[in-house]
């Protein structure tokens, strides 16, 4: 449906987790600005460290979610903006430079001029290109600047950054949404559009990391000069936490995570010996069998876990030269991100200011979206309003499958053609 400011476009996001799959449906009116209508959500199936183990399972849940979506809003859709996710997304940086007329400030045409040469030929190495974003640019090898627009120079560069992940992992994700009906329509990675969901212009100005923790994964984002320069991701997330006390404890795993909620904390107090709490033995639920335990056993058994997945990241942020940067602050978000005490270990651990992110970009969100849990699938939409993305020339060495070929032509052609 071609786009205009007189008429009122649909979009729909589709974030499909390790513990939910979320779809969002939402109209962008004559002030651009955008409108949620309808949303549904039901626990994830088939999803395991945000790779896809069973598709006819998640293909269930992705149904589920999109139907509950549909009956809110009245409408029916075929086309959504995906998350992905994993523990093998990555992302590498490609340069470009190009020489300039000394004569003349930059303009348009240079830069893309410059941004053209940097993708007309890449190599994905056997894996999906997610994202294709031209970031900081320079003049003569000099500071980084924003916009180099009607500045003079005799040389211009430009970093773009490549979001990749396994192909193989791609291709799951796109046949669970063909076995739906739905086509893909773009797709980003799931702390990419948490960022932009949770984070101020500020933050992304000065530098700031996106921890979106989720039930199968902890994904990472870094922010700088306004752009994202990072993405990476950890095969943890608040489903280990749970597993961990169902075994510490020898309970279920429906309890276990019960107890996680109720109770569980990232760190120990001295109030928290003395506090006790009920524990059912797996495979009993008389109440004559519970158990006593204090408190401290179970934040003894959830702590560690915690604090290994900030010193990950930690070692993650320090590969790539950002972990000792003082102005670069932590938003954490996503559903794990609300354990009790998890913001305190994550500043203890990374050493850095640290607060808990809200999806908050979007006016009138319904209370029941205002929540770290829903940072991914916000953020999807405002990554469809705020579609930057250049199509690359051409991209080699990697196989032509029939879910991933003319991918990047339907997204650029449906963003097109709707913005």
């Amino acid at each position: 449906m071609p786009h205009s400011f007189n008429r009122v476009s649909t979009i729909a996001a589709l974030d499909i987790g390790s513990s939910k799959v979320c779809c969002v449906i939402a109209k962008v009116g004559r002030d651009n600005r955008i409108n949620v209508v309808g949303y549904g959500y039901n626990a994830s199936r088939g999803i395991k460290n945000g790779i896809v183990t069973d598709i006819n399972k998640a293909t269930l849940s992705v149904c589920n979610a999109v139907e509950a979506a549909e009956q809110m809003a009245n409408e029916r859709i075929d086309r959504v903006i995906v998350n992905i996710a994993g523990d093998k997304i990555r992302s590498v940086v490609k340069n470009s430079s190009i020489p300039l007329n000394k004569n003349r400030a930059v303009n348009e045409n240079d830069l893309t001029k410059v941004i053209e040469k940097g993708i007309h030929k890449i190599n994905v190495e056997g894996c999906e290109l997610i994202h294709c974003l031209p970031t900081n640019y320079r003049l003569d090898g000099g500071e980084n600047i924003k916009d180099p627009r009607n500045i003079f120079g005799e040389t211009l560069s430009v970093d773009i950054l490549l979001g990749l992940v396994p192909d193989i992992m791609f291709r799951n994700v796109s046949t669970v949404i063909e076995n739906a009906h739905l086509e893909i329509a773009g797709k980003a990675f799931s702390s990419y559009a948490s960022g932009m969901a949770c984070l101020v212009d500020d933050e992304k100005e000065l530098g700031a990391t996106v921890i979106d923790m989720g039930g199968g994964t902890t994904s990472i984002a870094c922010f700088q000069h306004g752009f994202p320069i990072y993405f990476s991701s950890l095969p943890v997330g608040g489903n280990n936490v749970t597993n961990d006390i169902a075994y510490g404890l020898t309970t279920s795993f429906s309890h276990a995570e019960r107890l996680k909620t109720l109770h569980g904390c990232a760190f120990l107090t001295s109030q928290d010996k003395e506090e006790t709490i009920n524990v059912y033995p797996v495979g009993e639920e008389d109440d004559s069998c519970i158990k006593q335990i204090p408190r401290a056993e179970l934040i003894s058994i959830i702590t560690p876990r915690i604090e290994e997945t900030f010193e990950i990241v930690n070692k993650k942020l320090a590969e790539v030269g950002l972990r000792d940067i003082s102005s670069h602050r932590v938003v954490l978000t996503g559903g794990a991100s609300q354990l009790s005490g998890v913001r305190e270990v994550a500043s203890m651990v990374l050493d850095k200011q640290v607060r808990l992110g809200h999806p908050k970009n979007v006016l009138n969100l319904p209370d029941s979206l205002y929540d770290p849990s829903f940072s991914t699938c916000i953020g999807l939409l405002l990554f469809a309003m705020n579609y930057t993305e250049k199509k690359p020339g051409k991209i080699v060495n990697k196989a032509v499958h029939g879910n991933a070929s003319g991918g990047l032509g339907k997204i650029f052609g449906w963003f097109k053609n709707n913005f």
